[in-house]
């Protein structure tokens, strides 16, 4: 189980082991302990309310726990969409809620003060650039290890997928691989599990996902490394599942204001005129919610870009292919100019 080791006790532990326990937990809001039986399963919760309660009613506090817990605790199943839910239990200053299995294993803690939600996607990465335009800075620092407001840049979209509760993360790298493993290890350090997908040929932007084999997902998030944004990844997901889609991007909106008059004309005959016209449009973010069953278009180890998966789908009759306007702050730092942006903007971003 991930983390949030010194809330979990046995149910069979005496009633002082757990009340010390409690004392020791580090926030008050977050003093609540979970019962587990000699199989892991959750049996219960505690609270240092739940022993005074059961003091005052004649128990001892040499007595197991099993006697002063609460059996009618707050969950969450790993197989059911939670997202509705966890935003309740959210409102209603719940702070730690317990992530269970069909048979009730307890699996993870979800701390709702660091986590705003549980998406239940994977996460792919793709850190295996060059930066051929961001020398000399990346001729011996990989670009997403290039610092922003003191943090590589791939750490602020790894904080951001685990502030909305995905744990399962794959980085793909080539260029000065060693680095970004170095850096992140397994992951564990965040409370996460991160794998590795090195590239020994570059695999384009997305090719790297033939090579995740993984049954316990629909869904995959696949990014950038080199973004700097603030995007609502729930939203992001809602929208895709609202929307019934195979495969969602985040589309970033571009204006174009044209100086002058803007002629509708036939032939040579001029039916109508805009003056100075601004138009919108949408182009790629470089973001992608998607169902990992469009793995079939993948060739594995063949040189994939994002590009011509969309191009498949779009084709496909049977697949689907949407934008989500992403409204809020987002930056490719791919050259100079935008790499120095980012030290500005990251003062100010609202994370």
């Amino acid at each position: 189980m991930q983390g949030n080791n010194q809330h979990i006790v046995n149910e069979n532990q005496q009633a002082r082991v757990a009340l010390k326990a409690i004392d020791v937990l580090e926030e008050y809001a977050s003093r609540t302990l979970f019962v587990i039986n000699d199989e892991n399963r959750l049996v219960g919760s505690l609270t240092d309310g739940d022993i005074r309660r059961g003091l005052l009613n004649g128990l001892e506090i040499s007595e197991p726990i099993e006697v002063f817990m609460n059996t009618q605790f707050k969950f969450l199943k790993q197989s059911e969409n939670n997202l509705i839910l966890i935003k309740e239990y959210g409102n209603a200053g719940i702070n730690l809620i317990p992530l269970l299995d069909d048979n009730f294993q307890l699996l993870e803690i979800l701390d709702l003060k660091k986590t705003r939600t549980k998406l239940p996607v994977i996460a792919l990465i793709m850190a295996g650039g060059r930066g051929e335009r961001l020398r000399p800075l990346t001729e011996v620092t990989p670009k997403p290890m290039l610092k922003v407001g003191g943090k590589p840049i791939i750490e602020h979209n790894i904080d951001r997928l685990i502030n909305y509760g995905i744990k399962d993360i794959y980085i793909s790298v080539k260029y000065l691989k060693e680095q970004i493993i170095a850096h992140f290890g397994n992951g564990e350090s965040k409370g996460v599990n991160i794998s590795y997908i090195e590239e020994d040929e570059a695999l384009g932007t997305i090719g790297a996902l033939g090579f995740i084999d993984e049954d316990q997902y629909d869904d995959i998030l696949v990014m950038n490394s080199d973004l700097l944004t603030n995007i609502d990844f729930e939203d992001f997901y809602n929208f895709y599942k609202e929307n019934d889609a195979n495969m969602a991007l985040a589309s970033v909106p571009y204006h174009v204001n044209i100086p002058y008059a803007v002629l509708q004309t036939t032939g040579h005959l001029i039916s109508s005129f805009s003056e100075k016209p601004s138009y919108t449009y949408y182009s790629n973010g470089g973001i992608y919610l998607m169902k990992l069953a469009l793995k079939h278009f993948f060739e594995k180890g063949a040189f994939f870009n994002a590009t011509d998966l969309m191009d498949k789908v779009i084709a496909n009759n049977d697949t689907s292919l949407i934008h989500y306007p992403l409204l809020g702050y987002w930056l490719d730092i791919g050259k100079h100019q935008d790499f120095l942006k980012a030290q500005e903007d990251i003062k100010h971003i609202n994370f």
